[in-house]
């Protein structure tokens, strides 16, 4: 039976009412929807509400990542050769011209609204509840609305809401310039209900307290800009709504009440954070789960590790990369002098003590490491930025090549569709058009590539992971307290802030263990820096550089844009089908 809460658009807006498959408590483990009862159970629901976010929402490259992160300096999916011109849709998310009907911005929208719908059919069923856990399942889901509503205002500009207990209600059109002050305060009335995460058998995938604190920190942050997304300058000191103060202090007041929680603390290990057992990293606050199901892609969808690998890297003899997307040579030069930073790269170190350095040489490395489910070796690639020829296991009879005592042979390697073309990543993609992000087959090593998740090869596919998807975590609680001492004139804690998150990293042992280099001063250009070091791939960078006044500038195959870019159109098919959407100007 579809749900009456949400009927926008036929495409998406008719939505099934949700169950549970398999699962009937809220731990850590994976959830499903199929058709059910109009009045869902509560618990059912909101587990139907929370799978969303790993729906391809937050976790596939081309969803929430796609308008966050290829309309940045952070990421670019270029043509390359023969694969991924599917019609110029994700060259258009970095060259500046999807328009109302792109598929890009309406899958997005989709997933977005989907949120909304199951969050509202959460709320609706916990209101109906009798038990004993109705006023947490209705803070939660409560939680999770704001969250898909506020990720949906600041991309698009406006949301949809239905009131959940009238499914006669008419439709309400949420602007961003309005619902912002209101969502804050709907999060901070939900504060009381909601639990201390690792109580009431939360953990980071839940929406408790401690994500709650971390979702008004970044609501505050970038309240000035969701009240006039194509001002030229914004006000972030504003008068905060609600307990006096700025909204910078509010930033610092809901950061603090992180940064000084035990339970939170900096990973020594950057990539721990990004690593197939992230799930015991200290520093997750509010992350999308990702487990395995058997026989099923789903609660798999991250993808943020396969999308930036070459074909030819291969993690196991049935897994490889796709050779898709890269970082921009601003992003990528912008770490000059900083290579020592232990977020810009690891290698791997194997568990007898054999480095996989990437440089030629090493041989051979262990196959000690088994895939889970084929006891097949597991080759581990380096981590964080790769650039210059790279190094890996060949396939032979369909296993890796070995060595006489069982290692796995290390070979320099070339290009599977040219293979006299040796892989060799560049940092420059110097297009021959330079306004379309398009390379020829003998071109399709230009642009540094990106490892910051793990690839997991335990799944089958090559697409699916269970690397949990962090949407905050500690460092980036730090990142925004110290923009908003920055911001409040505090230059002085602003550093101090940004050289925790440095000095608290430390490198390999190739590198001695090296912790990173402090900084003796802070400017604008310098924090912005700071916050693609360490945030960068985290559905963070357009929010930045549009706070920075960075977004509209020009750059690789991006022209000089119009402020109106900053938001992405309402798609057509929603607009033909509703007359309570109006689209955002200059679309």
């Amino acid at each position: 039976m579809k749900s009456k809460f949400l009927n926008i658009n036929t495409f998406v807006l008719s939505v099934a009412a949700m169950a549970l498959v398999g699962c009937t408590n809220l731990d850590e483990k994976v959830i499903d929807e199929v058709l059910g009862s109009e009045v869902a159970d509560p618990e059912a629901a909101l587990a139907a509400a929370y799978s969303q976010l790993g729906e391809g929402t937050f976790v596939d490259h081309g969803g929430v990542f796609a308008l966050q992160e290829y309309s940045t300096d952070e990421a670019i999916l270029p043509t390359r050769g023969s694969d991924w011109g599917d019609g110029g849709k994700w060259r258009a998310m970095h060259e500046f011209t999807w328009d109302a009907n792109s598929d890009v911005v309406k899958n997005t929208w989709n997933q977005l609204n989907f949120g909304i719908t199951k969050s509202l059919t959460a709320i609706a069923s916990a209101n109906k509840s009798t038990g004993a856990n109705k006023a947490l399942f209705l803070a939660e889901a409560k939680g999770l609305l704001a969250f898909y509503t506020y990720t949906t205002i600041d991309l698009f500009g406006q949301a949809p809401y239905r009131d959940p207990e009238n499914i006669n209600a008419p439709i309400e059109i949420r602007k961003a310039e309005t619902t912002i002050d209101a969502l804050i305060t709907e999060v901070e009335g939900l504060i009381p209900n909601l639990a201390d995460i690792k109580t009431q058998n939360t953990h980071a995938g839940r929406f408790t307290k401690q994500a709650a604190y971390a979702l008004l920190a970044d609501m505050y942050l970038n309240r000035a800009v969701l009240k006039n997304k194509t001002a030229s300058t914004f006000s972030f000191k504003e008068q905060a709504i609600n307990g006096g103060g700025t909204d910078m202090d509010k930033v610092i007041q809901y950061s603090n009440l992180l940064i000084n929680n035990s339970l939170f603390s900096l990973e020594s290990n950057y990539f721990h954070n990004f690593d197939i057992d992230n799930d015991t990293s200290k520093e997750m606050i509010f992350a999308v789960v990702q487990k395995k199901i058997a026989n099923s892609d789903k609660g798999s969808d991250n993808d943020l590790a396969y999308m930036s690998m070459e074909r030819i890297q291969k993690p196991s003899p049935d897994n490889r990369g796709t050779n898709a997307s890269c970082v921009t040579p601003e992003f990528y030069y912008s770490w000059d002098g900083n290579h020592s930073d232990p977020r810009f790269q690891r290698s791997y170190q194997y568990s007898d003590g054999t480095w996989f350095r990437n440089d030629g040489t090493d041989v051979s490395v262990p196959s000690t490491s088994k895939v889970e489910g084929t006891g097949k070796p597991w080759f581990h690639f380096n981590r964080g930025l790769q650039v210059g020829q790279q190094y890996g296991p060949k396939i032979v009879n369909g296993n890796f090549d070995m060595t006489a005592d069982g290692r796995i042979k290390v070979y320099k390697l070339f290009t599977e569709k040219n293979t006299t073309l040796a892989a060799d990543f560049t940092p420059d993609l110097n297009f021959d058009n330079p306004s379309e992000a398009v390379f020829t087959q003998a071109q399709i090593n230009r642009g540094v590539r990106n490892f910051k998740f793990e690839f997991d090869p335990g799944y089958g596919n090559n697409g699916t992971s269970g690397v949990d998807v962090p949407l905050y975590r500690l460092g980036t609680i730090y990142m925004m307290r110290a923009e908003a001492y920055f911001r409040s004139e505090n230059i002085t804690a602003a550093l101090a802030d940004v050289n925790k998150l440095r000095l608290s990293r430390t490198n390999d042992a190739l590198k001695g263990n090296a912790p990173g280099v402090a900084l003796t001063s802070l400017d604008a250009n310098t924090l912005f820096k700071e916050s693609g070091y360490e945030l960068y791939w985290e559905l963070y960078r357009r929010k930045a550089m549009i706070r920075f006044g960075k977004f509209d500038l020009a750059g690789t195959a991006k022209p000089a844009t119009q402020p109106y870019r900053r938001i992405f159109p309402i798609p057509q098919a929603t607009i033909d089908a509703s007359k309570d959407f109006t689209q955002n100007p200059g679309y």
